[in-house]
């Protein structure tokens, strides 16, 4: 669960606005759900896989100019005590993944941030961070994350690169934010305008795969919902639709192979936060409610 932000702090109030469309959907639809609030991540797991340099740049609120160019807002004292506890929330969900099968975290998915920077939007790496803490803690031993952000992973793909614990999928729009882009596992690039079918097609082709022969322990999901048509930044075309059934069966593979799926919300963007946030809310809730379809 994420508080509401400060007046002006960039668009972190799309957070809060998730939080409230989730609410008035369990209402309406009247689905069991529970809200957790984390704990900040703790410094040293941070600095396990982001330069320590770094971290105290953040936790001081004295990251420099053109790092705060590179991430697209001033790193406010405010913000840095934010992003140590939206990153706290990734390992929250995991956790609650491996307890209950499914868990969501309403922030996070920073998959741009990179060992001495942040980078387009993303603070800390939280998805790279969990990954090397439940490795490191000997919770799993084999972790598969999987990006469907419109924009590359490069952050988590360049500090998990070399690993054999950790395997990092990206699908995202090949023209798109990164220019430059890092090498995942495994990148399937994909050309502005593709559609539900192809996306959806493309999906079932290789995912199924990558579970059967990675074999993981654990699934960390970037559930950006960027590649809808609306979106301001996206450049594929996906209807709400094709996102709800991209999202149900990346739970529907995770599950039935008895893995836990912990997702993090990752990019949406427009001129109306508020639609914005319906559909990460949405997307949520349709995870969830496979969640509770594989345990009926």
């Amino acid at each position: 669960m994420a508080p509401q932000p400060e007046r002006g702090s960039f668009k972190f109030d799309k957070y809060y606005l998730v939080m409230e469309a989730l609410r008035d959907l369990i209402r309406q639809e009247e689905f069991p759900m529970m809200e957790h609030a984390p704990e900040p991540m703790p410094r040293n797991w941070l600095e396990a896989v982001h330069s320590p340099e770094y971290v105290e740049q953040v936790f001081t609120a004295t990251v420099p100019r053109d790092k705060e160019r590179r991430l697209g807002f001033p790193v406010t004292p405010h913000i840095s005590q934010r992003v140590q506890h939206t990153n706290g929330g990734t390992w929250l969900a995991t956790h609650l993944a491996i307890e209950h099968g499914f868990a969501a975290n309403s922030a996070a998915g920073s998959h741009h941030a990179l060992h001495d920077t942040g980078a387009g939007y993303c603070v800390f790496n939280d998805l790279a961070v969990v990954a090397n803490r439940l490795i490191a803690e000997h919770v799993m031993q084999r972790i598969l994350i999987v990006d469907l952000d419109v924009h590359q992973g490069d952050g988590t793909a360049s500090l998990m690169a070399g690993r054999d614990d950790v395997f990092t999928f990206s699908m995202h729009g090949e023209k798109n934010f990164p220019a430059r882009k890092a090498n995942s596992s495994l990148d399937i690039p994909l050309a502005d305008g593709v559609e539900d079918a192809e996306y959806l097609a493309q999906l079932e082709k290789h995912l199924p795969a990558i579970f059967d022969g990675f074999q993981p322990d654990c699934v960390l999901y970037q559930a950006g919902v960027d590649p809808h048509v609306n979106d301001k930044l996206g450049r594929l075309s996906l209807t709400d639709a094709g996102l709800e059934k991209r999202d149900r069966f990346i739970v529907r593979e995770a599950r039935r192979r008895d893995l836990p799926i912990a997702s993090a919300l990752g990019g949406g963007y427009g001129d109306d936060q508020k639609a914005v946030a319906e559909r990460h809310a949405r997307s949520m809730l349709a995870m969830a409610d496979e969640m509770r379809k594989t345990v009926e």
